[in-house]
């Protein structure tokens, strides 16, 4: 059996599956965990040609995208336009820039045998494209936020550097704006990836089950998914630590205002009292 190929792209924070199905014609309700497969007349549609009939894209809510035996790069790019209609924000100037290779092999072995660039199984099972293509899905999603991640690191960074200067008031705008960044990095990534939820198949089959586990564990998942969620109550603790300093200087702020305004107060009552004023 000829080695199935997969190419995984993350796009965008979040996909609204059900609209690209109502537009397809697909009379169903799509839920976070479940990814949209589209193969045979629909992709055809999509593609504006005949496709094979292993070709086949799946579309994940969370943003990513994989294709399944794809045979042209312009393949990719009109299937990604297809997606842009629905979701604008998307950049088609950089498609590429979280995307992972992958293909699956057959070979006469007992065991399965991962490595970086493709995966070795016995025989084929009907389930194997659709777990692979959920790995790498959340794989790439996982780059992205990553890389988002260090941005944010930049930030704070900068924030530092200007509390190392003596520089210690901050905005309350620039506060929010960056708490705000975090908690949008933590629902894409804790919340909207589900790193830790498995597809329904794995809960009745052991081999499906055994399988994805595999894959999981090549691909760090959850050890990227652990690094990522330490890393960002790192950040809501600096975050706190910058809130409370910059509460703390404008309580001093006010608080010599109000000193101020009783020494002020004082001079004029003594200044009344000698007739220096009336």
């Amino acid at each position: 059996m000829e080695p199935i190929t997969f190419k995984a792209f993350a796009i965008t924070n979040e996909i609204d599956l059900n609209k690209i199905a109502i537009h397809c014609g697909i009379p169903k309700k799509f839920t976070w965990e479940e990814p949209l497969i589209l193969r045979g007349d629909i992709l055809s549609s999509i593609l504006n040609k005949n496709v094979e009939e292993s070709q086949q894209v799946l579309v994940f809510s969370f943003g990513s995208i994989v294709f399944i035996n794809y045979s042209h790069s312009n393949e990719i790019k009109e299937f990604s336009s297809f997606i842009h209609s629905f979701e604008p924000v998307i950049d088609l100037d950089n498609l590429d820039r979280y995307s992972d290779d992958y293909s699956l092999h057959f070979s006469e072995t007992e065991n399965i045998n991962l490595t970086d660039e493709y995966v070795v199984v016995p025989k084929y099972e009907f389930f194997y494209p659709e777990l692979i293509s959920t790995i790498l899905a959340k794989s790439v999603a996982l780059e992205k936020t990553e890389e988002q991640l260090g941005k944010i690191h930049d930030k704070l960074e900068a924030m530092i550097d200007r509390l190392e200067k003596g520089k210690l008031r901050i905005g309350n705008k620039e506060l929010a704006r960056t708490t705000a960044k975090i908690v949008r990095h933590e629902y894409n990534t804790l919340a909207y990836i589900m790193i830790l939820d498995k597809p329904d198949i794995t809960w009745t089959s052991s081999i499906a089950g055994e399988f994805y586990d595999s894959m999981l564990d090549f691909f760090e998942l959850n050890d990227r998914y652990k690094i990522l969620k330490s890393k960002t109550e790192i950040l809501y603790n600096i975050m706190d630590g910058f809130s409370n300093i910059s509460h703390s200087i404008r309580g001093l702020f006010v608080e010599w205002i109000i000193v101020i305004l009783i020494v002020f107060e004082i001079v004029l009552t003594l200044l009344e009292i000698a007739g220096w004023i009336p």
